[in-house]
C-alpha cells in the first residue's frame, strides 16, 4: 500500500500547488499542509527567502540553556555496540544519536523567534528545529544535495586546516558523499560532485563551529513535479543521519539507540510550485512528558575516538542566538 503522503505530494506537485511537509526519520509518517492551513495547525517555518506564522519576537528574555549530559558510561555502552558492528564490517559509518535532557527557562514559543538558522520549524507545542543542513533542492530540473559531515570548534588553532586534514573526518565525509551520489543516481541522471569538502561557519551559543559540506547534483526529467513524493520516498532516510550501507546501518541504529527519534533526523520541505527546498531535521528540541530533550549525535567510524565523539554529541547542544547564558 502506497504511503498517503507520497501520493499527496505527487498530486500537489502535478497541480503546481504550493505546500509544506514533514517526514519522520523512519520514513513512515508524513504530514502535508497547504500553506494557508499552517496557521490553523500551529505550525511555523522559516526557510531561505520564505517564512510563515512566526511568533512575535520576545525581547530581553535572558535565555538560559543547561544540558544534563548523558552519563558517560551510558554513552560508552552504546558506542561499544556500534563499534562492534563497525569492526565486524557490518557498517562503514553509523550515525549515533541521543536525547539529552535539558533545562530551558523559556517556552519553545518564546525561543523560536530568537533563533537564527538557515531552516527553522516550530511544530505546535511539541518541538522546534533550527537546522543548518539542506537535504535536497530542485531548481530548473536540477536536483542537488548537500551532505554535512565533519565538525570542529572554530576557535581551535588552524581549525580549517585541521578539519580538512583529519583522516577520520575526511573518511566519514567521503563515505556519505559516495552514499548520496549513489542515492541521487536512483532518481536523476548525470550525477556528479560539484563541490567537495568545503567549510561553512555556524554561529552557536557556545561559539562558532566549522562544518564540512559537499554539493552533489544531477538532472531530473521535466515531469519531476508530479514525482516529488516518489523521489523523496526513494531517497529517505537521509544518508547523512544514518550511515552506510544504509539498510544494515539502520538495523544497527535500531539496536543501539534506546529512544524514538520521531521527526528528529527526518526532513521538512517547501514547494512553491516551481522549486523544492528541503532540510534535515537536526538541532532539535522536543517537549516530552518527562521534560525537554535536545536530540543530537554524530557519525561513528572504526577510527572514532570515544571521548571525542562524546564531546561532539554535547558540543551540538546549543541554540544559535547571541543572548544566551
Amino acid at each position: 500500500m502506497a504511503k498517503q503522503w507520497v501520493e499527496k505530494l505527487n498530486q500537489l506537485g502535478a497541480a503546481r500547488e504550493p505546500f509544506f511537509f514533514l517526514i519522520d526519520y523512519a520514513n513512515t509518517k508524513g504530514e502535508v499542509y497547504l500553506i494557508e492551513n499552517l496557521g490553523g495547525n500551529n505550525i511555523s517555518f522559516e526557510f531561505p527567502n520564505v517564512y510563515t506564522n512566526s511568533p512575535s519576537l520576545s525581547e530581553n528574555l535572558g535565555v538560559k540553556l543547561a544540558s544534563n549530559r548523558i552519563d558517560f558510561k551510558t554513552y560508552t555502552k552504546t558506542f561499544d555496540t556500534v563499534m562492534f558492528h563497525l569492526n565486524r564490517g557490518d557498517s562503514y559509518l553509523t550515525n549515533l544519536t541521543f536525547a539529552t535532557p535539558i533545562d530551558l527557562n523559556v517556552s519553545l514559543e518564546q525561543l523560536y523567534p530568537l533563533v537564527s538558522a538557515k531552516y527553522k520549524i516550530k511544530y505546535k507545542e511539541d518541538w522546534i528545529c533550527f537546522s543548518p543542513e539542506t537535504f535536497i533542492q530542485v531548481v530548473h530540473n536540477q536536483i542537488a544535495t548537500f551532505p554535512m559531515k565533519g565538525t570542529i570548534d572554530a576557535s581551535t588553532p588552524n581549525a580549517a586546516e585541521t578539519l580538512l586534514n583529519d583522516v577520520k573526518e575526511k573518511a566519514e565525509h567521503s563515505t556519505i558523499v559516495d552514499l548520496l551520489r549513489n542515492d541521487l543516481s536512483m532518481v536523476a541522471s548525470n550525477v556528479r560532485v560539484k563541490r567537495l569538502m568545503y567549510l561553512e561557519k555556524i554561529r552557536t551559543s557556545q561559539g562558532d563551529i566549522l562544518q564540512m559540506s559537499s554539493e552533489i547534483v544531477g538532472n531530473l526529467e521535466e515531469n519531476w513535479h508530479s514525482q516529488i513524493g516518489n523521489i523523496l520516498d526513494t531517497l529517505l532516510p537521509a544518508g547523512s543521519i544514518c550511515g552506510a550501507p544504509k539498510q544494515k546501518t539502520l538495523d544497527i541504529i535500531a539496536q543501539a539507540e534506546d529512544y524514538d527519534r520521531g521527526f528528529y533526523t527526518g526532513v521538512a520541505g517547501y514547494y512553491d510550485g516551481e522549486t523544492l527546498d528541503t532540510c534535515v531535521l537536526i538541532r532539535f528540541i522536543e517537549n516530552t512528558p518527562n521534560g525537554l530533550v535536545y536530540k543530537s549525535g554524530g557519525g561513528i567510524t572504526a577510527m572514532s575516538d570515544l571521548r571525542k565523539e562524546y564531546e561532539e554529541l554535547n558540543q551540538k547542544i546549543y541554540v544559535p542566538i547571541s543572548r544566551i547564558h
